[in-house]
């Protein structure tokens, strides 16, 4: 007889959530559900007792199989779709395979330089952030989606102030070296040119080499604490520093190879496809998913309905964030159906977080 295995696994409820589970399995139901599970993700149709059996490592009859999935669906691990006699994994089914089950293979080294080379040839974060997800999605042939990095831990390294008509201010600041940024402030008073000058060679003493965040943190504090202390010109340039670096709108995200996932036959529906890429469009929903892998470490996973957004409940959205200075600034990953490849999708998401941490991070 099969020796009986007690495992415990943490199932993802929507929105994070967390609820622990026990299974009681023995060896060969474990096998059956392994095999089950991986030939559906290869074939996409649902799989019979029959086609288990003819597996030369099983070694078990088409009835004894068949007893073993009636386990499995009343454990709620598979089930049968429509009329069908075969048998397909259900979204606890797909989380206790990746859980328990699933042996992820490392990239290979010349996939890992091949990746390099994509970041290496990048002129600045927004073609870094860019390649990421269309590497993503190349590799995948599913949607790669990466968000920008958090303004918060861009490093001030040069600031300017130009004059146009009236009061408009054109604001032009140099962020980790390599990024250019522009905004037009309105300010209380005509400045002249030379005025903006004096500004800017001051903001530049004191704040140059400090994290955007800081630099806004810091400007309000010296309005608060040093009005009586400071003359009209520091005055002057900290609240045009406050204008210039005021908390930004929601980030958004680079998205590509959104229509690949029309070619899965799982998402093929109109209405869900429709559903889907208005998430897309919307962008709220998909940000607010992302941003809950920020907090966590290594590789995420939402499958289905776990994500808590209907939109999803056939796609698996497998994430990493990624760091500069050690410090978490965003998320990328995949976006596809839930009969994906992750031994594959793990570590190639993985990967490319770190590759791009490293892109990102200032020279």
């Amino acid at each position: 007889m099969d020796k009986l295995v007690v495992l415990m696994y943490v199932v993802k409820c929507k929105f994070g959530e967390k609820v622990e589970k026990n299974l009681d399995l023995n060896e060969r139901s474990l096998h059956l559900l392994k095999m089950l599970v991986e030939r559906y993700i290869q074939d996409g149709q649902p799989v019979g007792s029959r086609a288990l059996s003819k597996n030369t490592a099983i070694k078990l009859s088409p009835a004894t199989i068949r007893n073993v999935m009636a386990d499995l669906e009343d454990l709620g691990l598979i089930h049968s779709p429509h009329t069908s006699a075969g048998r397909v994994p259900t979204v606890s089914g797909y989380r206790f395979f990746i859980d328990s089950l699933l042996k992820v293979k490392p990239l290979e080294l010349k996939e890992v330089s091949q990746l390099q080379t994509e970041f290496n040839e990048a002129e600045n974060t927004s073609d870094v952030v860019n390649r990421a997800s269309k590497v993503l999605s190349e590799v995948t042939k599913m949607a790669g989606v990466v968000t920008l990095p958090r303004r918060e831990v861009l490093c001030l390294r040069h600031i300017e102030f130009l004059p146009l008509s009236n009061t408009r201010v054109l604001v032009i600041f140099v962020t980790n070296e390599q990024e250019v940024h522009n905004r037009i402030i309105h300010t209380s008073k005509k400045f002249t040119e030379a005025e903006l000058i004096q500004a800017a060679n001051y903001l530049n003493s004191v704040y140059s080499g400090r994290s955007l965040a800081s630099v806004r943190e810091s400007v309000f504090n010296e309005l608060q604490q040093h009005q009586q202390q400071v003359n009209q010109g520091m005055i002057d340039a900290v609240n045009m520093a406050q204008m210039a670096f005021k908390q930004p709108p929601e980030e958004d995200y680079v998205l590509s190879g959104e229509t690949n996932l029309m070619g899965f036959n799982e998402l093929s529906d109109m209405g869900q496809l429709k559903n889907l890429f208005d998430a897309f469009s919307q962008k709220q929903g998909v940000i607010h998913l992302l941003d809950q892998c920020l907090v966590a470490d290594g590789v995420q996973i939402f499958i289905g309905e776990e994500s808590g957004y209907q939109a999803f409940d056939q796609c698996s959205l497998v994430t990493s964030s990624y760091s500069i200075n050690d410090e978490t600034v965003g998320v990328l990953g995949v976006i596809g159906p839930t009969r994906m490849a992750y031994e594959k999708v793990i570590p190639f998401v993985d990967v490319t977080a770190k590759l791009l941490g490293s892109a990102l991070n200032p020279k």
